[in-house]
């Protein structure tokens, strides 16, 4: 009986442990060392795929970022970096710790990979910034935001090519349940068809990202919780995955929340916190947490917040703050909704902290 008690309590813990280990994990994303060389990346907005003297793959989580490659030892060397998951404009410049231009040549393969190569001097620190040329602009823009792809990968292109119909278009967030069961030749395929979206999508987990196991996603994708800046607008992207948000991540998104609270801030998750129909329990496993976190958003004027998980579109308030689930990416929908698949396009107007989102469909 004790022996029983015991592995009860060891079970518990480790369950509750789940979002903890996937918090830690997101600060190691964006660092890697290999024979002397490093590579490490801003804010950790960048999945390092493979790394090695000479060589380097980057998938990007954000459309402007910094990061550094530290050369080994030896005689200098060519490099060739492969950034992966970029804005189809975004440009790209390497200097010396001293402000010296590192010369690079570039090509993309698709608009949104970068190939760059560049002779590196030895023991040296190169420093990379990749950028488009409106990052500073304030004019008003668009996103898309989509969710809920799952069983319906092998489709999924169906979706991109109706995004592709709209040049206005600069990205898109993705809020969770990529593939049905988060397998790595799932998740590699899902990356796989992204190569006919002619803009990047930068993604957090779902619950079927969960299912085989839980650091697949940072390996392929990045971080699991992160949080950049474009074009006068703040996006945080949190890891509900798990109906819950990890003590650590809460007080990174005091941080992001901070630096947010003077831009228009658009704060997205798979799981919504609360269930606004409540038909399937679709919210975060404790109501007072819940509660908190939209408390928090609302106190730091956050001004709109979109979530996925429930296989349909509801428009609705949290404390104050629009919010919309659309989870249209696929997935087996809401029975007799009449719904069917679809996403958000969000037109944001950084000058006046205004976002107006339209849903549309694609079936």
């Amino acid at each position: 009986m004790k022996k029983t008690y015991l592995l009860g309590i060891s079970l518990l813990t480790s369950c509750l442990s789940v979002a903890q280990d996937r918090a830690e994990r997101d600060r190691t994303v964006g660092h890697a060392a290999n024979q002397g060389a490093e590579v490490h990346v801003d804010d950790g907005l960048a999945a390092v795929r493979t790394f090695s003297p000479g060589t380097a793959e980057l998938w990007t989580e954000a459309p402007a970022l910094r990061f550094e490659v530290v050369t080994p030892g030896d005689a200098g060397r060519n490099w060739t970096l492969r950034l992966r998951n970029v804005l189809p404009d975004a440009e790209v410049r390497a200097t010396l710790p001293d402000g010296t231009a590192v010369s690079l040549a570039t090509s993309r393969p698709i608009p949104t990979e970068l190939r760059v190569t560049a002779d590196l001097p030895a023991s040296a620190r190169i420093v990379f910034s990749l950028a488009p040329p409106d990052a500073s602009s304030l004019e008003p823009w668009r996103f898309a935001a989509l969710a809920d792809v799952q069983n319906a990968l092998d489709r999924v292109e169906d979706i991109y090519r109706v995004m592709n119909e709209d040049a206005a278009i600069r990205f898109v967030v993705f809020n969770g349940d990529l593939t049905e069961r988060g397998s790595d030749e799932d998740l590699l395929l899902f990356q796989q068809k992204l190569a006919t979206l002619r803009v990047p999508m930068y993604a957090t987990l779902g619950n079927h990202e969960l299912g085989t196991r839980d650091d697949a996603f940072q390996s392929f994708y990045g971080r699991c919780n992160f949080s950049f800046s474009y074009r006068g607008v703040r996006f945080t992207l949190l890891d509900s995955a798990s109906a819950t948000i990890d003590p650590l991540v809460y007080s990174w998104l005091d941080g992001w929340l901070q630096q947010g609270r003077h831009q228009l801030h658009v704060v997205t998750m798979h799981i919504p916190p609360l269930d606004p129909v409540g038909e399937r329990n679709g919210s975060f496993g404790s109501r007072a947490e819940a509660n908190k976190l939209i408390a928090r958003l609302a106190e730091n004027r956050v001004d709109l917040t979109i979530y996925g998980h429930v296989h349909s579109y509801y428009a609705f308030s949290n404390g104050g703050i629009p919010a919309f689930i659309s989870g249209g990416g696929g997935a087996i929908p809401e029975r007799l909704d009449g719904i069917g698949r679809h996403f958000l396009a969000v037109d944001v107007d950084p000058r006046t902290q205004k976002a107006t989102t339209s849903f549309r469909p694609v079936d």
